[in-house]
């Protein structure tokens, strides 16, 4: 498994690219909505929760963050509301 720290701009469009290579690992793409160096950051909580989630999904390529799992294609980032939803 494969976690990867990544920019919340972008991590759901560049999930999208590794996700339609259809590798045979379980990836999950995570960061933080607020900066690590920022007190009350999500970082930490996130990447923690990131690895356990990446040890236990099948493999396929994910987006974790805030306690929650999204598939590659079913994801994007509500810069409205500073959260990542399900799309369709």
């Amino acid at each position: 498994c494969i976690v990867v720290i990544h920019g919340t701009d972008t991590m759901a469009q560049t999930a999208q690219v590794v996700g339609k290579a259809h590798l045979d690992k379980t990836i999950v793409f995570t960061g933080a909505m607020i900066p690590y160096s920022v007190a009350g950051s999500d970082a930490l909580f996130n990447l923690g929760f990131a690895l356990a989630a990446a040890q236990s999904l099948p493999h396929n390529t994910y987006v974790a963050m805030n306690g929650r799992v999204f598939p590659w294609d079913r994801v994007r980032k509500n810069k409205t509301d500073g959260v990542f939803e399900f799309v369709g």
